[in-house]
């Protein structure tokens, strides 16, 4: 259960990065619900990706509230870049 609980923080992480990229961007957004799935995607392999770089701890370690802020912040961030990849693909897409 203790490993449970940061995995579904990076998931959540990614969900609102999602949400706040699809909010701010207007013209990337994919909808509430694409948002927080692409944002979901995004926070998990963004915190992955840095895991395996080792810029920053494995995901799934301490629980003090720095690793907490790091997965956070990571996730959001990955769960909107990966929001913004998505969208200009949909909009390069459209184009056609």
């Amino acid at each position: 259960m203790e490993g449970l609980v940061p995995i579904l923080i990076d998931l959540l992480g990614g969900a609102i990065g999602g949400n706040v990229a699809g909010a701010a961007l207007k013209k990337y957004s994919l909808g509430t619900l694409l948002n927080s799935i692409v944002g979901i995607l995004g926070g998990g392999l963004g915190v992955k990706l840095l895991s395996m770089l080792g810029v920053m701890g494995q995901s799934g370690g301490s629980m003090d509230i720095g690793s907490i802020l790091a997965n956070i912040g990571t996730s959001g961030v990955g769960g909107a870049v990966l929001l913004i990849i998505v969208g200009v693909i949909k909009q390069a897409m459209a184009k056609k």
